[in-house]
């Protein structure tokens, strides 16, 4: 019966479905030899709209079925689903991934990951790695496949984008502690050129890829630091191009080949950390060149620097203050036609007033203007924006012997302006909001009550919003056990378009579960919805309209079998 549970399990694997992982040689010796659990239900809705069916059946019946085998820590999950007549199976996708380790040292087998430098991989591999990891001491190195190649029909209306399969090998050497260190990565990877049909080799080109990252640290004083990072892509976008023939060219050809559709970038960033008591700041500077690329990177950011600093602090031991400012801009080599920069800033405050009351409270803001590159700028569509916002959010909370109280106040005023002086304020928006929440928990009777009101209104060009929201909920659980739970909730919500449309709905939610014998779980949901159109000068009776939903659940869980693994008993020591 093992035997064919086994082979059941690992089919999909067989049929060419591909996940399955496993962690390390002492995750399996640790786990279970085998273990079949599962679950099986169905749902069933009944929806009623006074407007018709137009995009919904009023009745829905579905039924699912899930099976769980673990084998010896290895999870394969399968799963059935029909519903309205449409059925679907899913099936465990195996991707092998195993990680043993011994003491100081790490082995990769399979889909894996290995820590290098963000600037020239994040991808995983699938292959082989090894690691030796000690408190100063860092080595690694890896081969393997960054990604599979994909060859879907061109005929097809759904197929996926055309890619090569990508193979690449890197290295990694470190020294040092978190405080003084230097890291050195290497990676070279490249398309497979076989790997892709005839026809979609015509369109898409093979790459290849060497990239070489240092990452550095060192502490100057005990409160004063320096962090580095640097990394050098030499990227060819056709790897079949022709060869460049020079001397200069010669010199790195042991390494990289250049070729006439080669490109060789520079990134990285440096920072500098101030650490005080009370204080800390740190400055830092990024700058990632036009065209950047690595074939270890999913996608990569390019032609951009910025400068920013952030800072936080305490006061008297209860304020805590926080605030950061960057800047950042585009067109480093200005050969784009237009440049654009960025501002971010922000502040933020935040204190424990009393034991039981507390208050925070920030400004967040930002600009972007747009100046000239190798074009100048049209001054009348020059973009010139400035976005800012300020929030505060006390609250106070204490509690009683039978009654435990929770008040929270919000308000937030934001604005998105347009400062080019020949727009007009079309797209100009200003938002206020408010609103209060307040919870309440009646201890002897296990029961809580919340309630909250909320209130928004935004101006636009010629226009403005309102919306306001009441809502009331609670929740209750009854038996010994908890094994019947209850809840309840409604809400009254009036939005307003000034001279368009004001609209008034009522909506409510009733829910109830009960729990049998900790594996049967049975519920009924219950949704109703009142939209009504108020405008006075209108025949709004058709704009009206009542929904109401009904769901009745049941779920089953079980555990078909459970093989434990045997645990050695030590012999008791002798007195």
């Amino acid at each position: 019966m093992l035997l064919l549970l086994m082979a059941l399990a690992l089919w999909p694997a067989i049929a060419g479905a591909q996940s399955l992982s496993l962690n390390t040689i002492s995750t399996i010796a640790k786990s279970d030899p085998l273990i079949i659990s599962g679950a099986i239900g169905t749902q069933n809705t009944y929806y009623y709209s006074s407007v018709g069916y137009g995009y919904r059946s009023p009745w829905s019946n579905t039924f699912y079925a899930n099976l769980d085998i673990q084998l010896y820590g290895i999870s394969m999950p399968f799963a059935f689903y029909y519903g309205n007549n449409n059925s679907s199976w899913s099936f465990p996708h195996i991707s092998f991934h195993i990680d043993p380790t011994y003491k100081n040292w790490r082995a990769h087998f399979g889909r894996s990951n290995m820590g290098m430098s963000s600037y020239i991989m994040n991808m995983s591999f699938n292959g082989v790695g090894l690691e030796y990891n000690s408190n100063k001491v860092r080595v690694g190195a890896f081969y393997g496949f960054l990604r599979n190649a994909i060859n879907d029909d061109p005929n097809d209306p759904l197929a996926r984008n055309p890619q090569y399969s990508r193979r690449g090998w890197g290295i990694k050497l470190g020294y040092g502690t978190g405080r003084n260190y230097l890291d050195v990565y290497f990676l070279r990877a490249a398309d497979k050129v076989g790997s892709l049909d005839e026809y979609w080799q015509q369109r898409i080109r093979p790459q290849e890829n060497t990239a070489v990252a240092l990452k550095a640290g060192i502490g100057l004083t005990k409160w004063l630091s320096l962090r580095g990072n640097l990394a050098y892509s030499a990227f060819t976008l056709d790897k079949e191009s022709p060869e460049i023939i020079s001397p200069t060219a010669d010199r790195w050809s042991t390494v990289f080949d250049a070729k006439y559709t080669s490109l060789m970038r520079i990134a990285g960033d440096v920072s500098m950390n101030l650490s005080l008591r009370n204080f800390n700041t740190s400055v830092f500077y990024r700058m990632v060149q036009p065209d950047y690329t690595t074939l270890g990177m999913y996608y990569t950011s390019n032609n951009y620097q910025s400068l920013g600093v952030t800072m936080s602090t305490s006061l008297f031991k209860k304020i805590a203050l926080s605030a950061n400012f960057s800047g950042q801009e585009d067109n480093i080599t200005r050969n784009q036609l237009y440049t654009t920069r960025g501002f971010v800033y922000s502040a933020n405050a935040s204190a424990p007033v009393t034991q039981n009351f507390h208050v925070s409270a920030g400004y967040n803001g930002y600009r972007q203007l747009q100046s000239d590159g190798t074009t100048h700028v049209n001054d009348t569509t020059r973009v010139n924006r400035i976005m800012h916002s300020l929030h505060i959010t006390p609250s106070l909370s204490f509690e009683g012997t039978d009654l435990s109280h929770a008040i929270s106040l919000s308000g937030s005023w934001s604005e998105n302006k347009d400062l080019n002086s020949f727009a007009s304020e079309q797209n100009d928006v200003r938002t206020l909001a408010a609103g209060i929440s307040y919870n309440v928990e009646v201890k002897p009777w296990e029961m809580s009550f919340s309630t909250s009101l909320s209130h928004q209104q935004s101006d636009g060009y010629q226009t403005r919003y309102t919306s306001d929201v009441l809502s009331l909920s609670t929740g209750r659980s009854f038996l010994k056990e908890k094994q019947l739970s209850t809840s309840a909730s409604v809400s009254l919500c009036y939005n307003d378009i000034r001279d368009q449309q004001r609209m008034l709905s009522l909506g409510g939610y009733l829910s109830a579960s009960y729990t049998l014998n900790k594996v049967h779980v049975f519920s009924c949901n219950a949704n109703f919805n009142k939209y009504s159109d108020t405008n006075i000068s209108d025949d709004h009776s058709s704009r009206s309209t009542t929904e109401v939903s009904i769901s009745l659940n049941y779920n089953y869980t079980f555990s078909l079998l459970h093989l434990k693994r045997k645990v050695k008993k030590q012999k008791e020591k002798a007195e």
